[in-house]
C-alpha cells in the first residue's frame, strides 16, 4: 500500500462515482479525510488558526467545522476587512517606528522635504516621516586634515617644492551639504590655487627661510576667502608650511647656500657680541682715565697750593731767624734723602777719601745667613749702626758748615 492510502474504510465516495465497499479512490488523498471528524488526533490546521484570529476582530467563530461548515464564508476563504485592518496597523507603526533619529552632541542635522529645505536641527531626539523627509546628518566638530605637496614658481623664478597641510572644520552643515556638490574638492583646488598666488609673490630665499610662517597665514586668508565666496560651509583652523625645498637637482648647491647665510649670520652675531663686550668696556676705561686725570689735576694743583702756602710761611719765618732756618731746612732735606737709601757716603774731614757704608750689604748678608742658619747682622744692630753714623755725622755738620762758609 502507498504512503497515500491509508485504508479508511468510512470515507465518502470520489468525483468519478466509484465505490468500492470501504476503500474508494477518494480516501488515497492524505488530505481528503482531514475533515471527517472534529475530533481526530492531528495538530490544528493553520488555516483554522488564521480564521480564528480574524474571527475576534469580526466577531464570528470561525473554527467550529475545519471543512469550513459553520464559517460564514462558505467557500473558506479568509476575510478580507481584517487583514487590511492588519497590515494598515503594521504598516502605521513600522512608518511611526523609522521616524525616529537621535542627533548626536557633535553633529548637525540638515532636512529636506520633497527635496526642498526645511531646518537644520541640532543635538537631541527628532522625529521625520519617512519617505517624505530625507535627513542628512554631519559632524562638524572634527577636526579633519587635507595635505598637498606641489611644485610651483617663486617671484624670482625658482623652482620649489612645498608640502601643505590643511586644518579644517564644517561651520554651516546646511552649505557643507546642499550648496556644494564636493565641498572636499573645493577645498583641494582652492588651496592649491591660494598657495600658488601667495608663493608666486614671493622670493625664493622667503619661501625656503624665515619667510614660511607669513605666507602660511597669507594662504590661510586666502583660502578662507575663496571658501566663503563658494559657500562651502568649511571653516579653515590652521595652515601648516610643513616643509619646503629646492628641486632634488640643485639641492646640494642650495644647502651650501644656506650653510653660507647661517655662517655669515653666525659670524655676525659674533661681533655683535664682541662690540657689545667691547664698546662698554672701552667707554668705562675712558671715563676711568679722565676721572683719574682730573683727580690727578685737582691733586697737582692742591699740592701746588699747598706748596706755595708753606713757601711763604717759611718765608716769613727766615726773613726773622735766617741761620736757624736754613739749618732745619738742610736737616729735613739729608732726612729725607737718607730714609729713601740704603746706602750712606760720609765725607772724611781732612782727606780727599770719602767713607761709604753698605747698609744693603749688610742687610742682604743678615738676610743671607739667617737662611742658612748662621748668625748675622740682626735689624736692630743695623739700626744701632746707622743711627750712630747718622749722630756722627750730625756732630760733623757745624765744622762742614764752617768749613764751606770759609771757602
Amino acid at each position: 500500500m502507498a504512503w497515500n492510502e491509508p485504508g479508511n474504510s468510512g470515507g465518502s465516495s470520489g468525483n468519478d462515482g466509484k465505490n468500492n465497499g470501504g476503500d474508494n479512490e477518494g480516501s488515497k488523498d492524505p488530505w481528503g479525510n482531514r475533515n471527517h471528524n472534529n475530533n481526530s488526533d492531528g495538530p490544528p490546521d493553520f488555516d483554522e488558526i488564521v480564521r480564528n484570529l480574524f474571527g475576534a476582530f469580526t466577531g464570528k467563530k470561525g473554527g467550529g467545522n475545519r471543512g469550513g461548515g459553520g464559517n460564514a464564508n462558505s467557500n473558506g476563504s479568509l476575510p478580507l476587512a481584517p487583514m487590511i485592518i492588519l497590515v494598515a496597523v503594521i504598516a502605521v507603526v513600522t512608518f511611526i517606528g523609522k521616524g525616529f533619529g537621535v542627533v548626536n552632541e557633535q553633529e548637525r542635522a540638515v532636512v529636506l522635504r520633497f527635496g526642498s529645505y526645511v531646518e537644520t536641527k541640532g543635538p537631541g531626539l527628532r522625529w521625520n516621516p519617512p519617505l517624505i523627509d530625507k535627513v542628512f546628518t554631519e559632524n562638524v566638530t572634527r577636526v579633519r586634515l587635507w595635505s598637498t605637496q606641489e611644485e610651483m614658481l617663486t617671484k624670482d623664478l625658482n623652482i620649489v617644492d612645498i608640502k601643505l597641510s590643511v586644518q579644517y572644520s564644517i561651520d554651516s552643515a546646511e552649505d557643507f551639504i546642499l550648496r556644494v556638490k564636493s565641498p572636499i574638492d573645493s577645498l583641494q583646488q582652492a588651496a592649491n590655487s591660494a598657495l600658488r598666488h601667495v608663493v608666486g609673490s614671493a622670493l625664493m630665499h622667503d619661501v625656503l627661510t624665515e619667510g614660511r610662517a607669513a605666507i602660511a597665514i597669507e594662504v590661510r586668508s586666502r583660502l578662507q576667502e575663496y571658501l566663503n565666496a563658494y559657500t562651502t560651509g568649511i571653516l579653515v583652523d590652521k595652515v601648516n608650511i610643513e616643509d619646503s625645498n629646492p628641486p632634488k637637482q640643485v639641492q646640494g648647491a642650495f644647502d651650501d647656500v644656506i650653510k653660507a647665510r647661517e655662517d655669515e649670520e653666525r659670524f655676525q652675531n659674533e661681533a655683535q657680541s664682541y662690540a657689545n663686550g667691547v664698546v662698554p668696556q672701552a667707554e668705562g676705561e675712558s671715563a676711568r682715565m679722565i676721572e683719574a686725570a682730573r683727580a690727578y689735576k685737582d691733586e697737582v694743583i692742591a699740592r701746588a697750593e699747598g706748596e706755595a702756602n708753606r713757601f711763604e710761611l717759611l718765608l716769613t719765618e727766615y726773613k726773622k731767624a735766617p741761620e736757624v732756618t736754613r739749618q732745619r731746612l738742610y736737616l729735613e732735606a739729608v732726612q729725607e734723602v737718607m730714609e729713601k737709601s740704603s746706602k750712606v757716603m760720609v765725607d772724611v774731614e781732612g782727606g780727599n777719601n770719602m767713607m761709604y757704608v753698605p747698609l744693603d750689604k749688610l742687610m742682604e748678608a743678615s738676610n743671607v745667613a739667617a737662611s742658612e742658619g748662621r748668625r748675622g747682622f740682626t735689624r736692630q744692630e743695623i739700626e744701632q749702626l746707622t743711627n750712630h753714623i747718622k749722630s756722627e755725622i750730625l756732630n760733623d755738620l757745624p765744622d762742614s758748615t764752617s768749613r764751606r762758609s770759609g771757602r
